[in-house]
């Protein structure tokens, strides 16, 4: 008897298209995202079901609606806590995990913190577009300092969060940053996230056209400067640091940190040593049960 092997099917970007399309403004760059996203899954082989997209609340958390794969559009600033309970009971999965500046460095900063340290095996792209977009322009936590918005019609007071040495101190394991206006370099480094084992975090500057006149496609466009090609070292913890500071005429984009060393979480977890948990049996074994008895009797 010979047995065929089903061969995995071939997908194209379009077979990634999902149910529904974007709501969001002409120019808005989070369509390079959505683009990047798809370009990933698809030159790395991963077929719909192998992959979840987890966001939170804002413009840019209905990704998972425009594209083919599970999703889940969950509470404001609460997709990674979600996210990391998806993986640790499927960790066969590829959980990715879409959102805003606001919903990622604003309300759900003290998961992004927690999930990082603890290294959760997820990747998480954060569209950067300084403002808050989907309640009409205001104040967000990168905004920078001085700039006139909504809720700050005299300009900014506060110091914006900077999301790049935040996240190599906090303990994440890959930490990029790409710009939607290159959008082949934006794909390998999402690409990178995906593949690595650990938290992945990769901030984008995704401009907003219509409530944001100061970071702008030109503003980026002038300014952005790719890290690969110039000799850095991502795994030089003192250097990405170091770069993950500037901005001003030039603005470093790329792979600033990565280090393998550390296991992932799920990798640490003895009840996923038998496998995925959403794939074992329900219950426990008779040697188990009888152990809980004998110790609450």
């Amino acid at each position: 008897m010979v047995l065929e092997i089903e061969e995995r099917p071939t997908l194209t970007v379009k077979d990634m298209k999902g149910h529904t399309d974007p709501d969001w403004c002409p120019g808005c760059g989070d369509f390079g995202v959505l683009h990047s996203l798809k370009q990933a899954i698809v030159e790395l082989g991963l077929l719909p079901h192998e992959v979840l997209t987890v966001s939170g609340i804002g413009c840019s958390s209905n990704l998972p609606g425009y594209i083919n794969t599970y999703g889940m559009h969950t509470l404001h600033g609460r997709a990674l806590a979600v996210a990391t309970g998806a993986q640790l009971a499927n960790n066969s999965l590829k959980v990715i995990v879409t959102g805003g500046d606001g919903d990622g460095y604003g309300i759900g900063g003290n998961h992004l913190i927690h999930a990082m340290r603890r290294n959760v095996d997820v990747t998480y792209v954060i569209m950067d577009n300084q403002i808050y977009g989907l309640t009409t322009g205001q104040l967000s936590p990168t905004s920078t300092k001085g700039m006139k918005t909504k809720s700050t019609p005299n300009g900014s007071v506060e110091n914006p969060i900077n999301p790049i040495p935040l996240a190599i101190a906090a303990g994440a394991t890959y930490v990029a940053r790409g710009y939607t206006g290159q959008v082949r370099h934006l794909t390998d480094l999402i690409k990178g996230g995906i593949q690595h084992r650990g938290f992945a975090l990769i901030d984008c500057f995704s401009p907003c056209v219509t409530f944001n006149r100061d970071n702008t496609h030109e503003f980026f466009k002038q300014r952005t400067v790719k890290l690969e090609g110039t000799g850095y070292d991502p795994t030089d913890f003192h250097m990405a640091m170091q770069r993950g500071y500037e901005w001003g005429e030039e603005i470093p984009i790329g792979l600033f940190w990565q280090r393998t060393d550390l296991p992932a979480l799920d990798e640490l977890e003895p009840v996923l040593e038998r496998g995925p948990v959403a794939r074992q049996p329900l219950g426990i074994d008779q040697a188990t049960a009888q152990t809980l008895i004998a110790e609450l009797m």
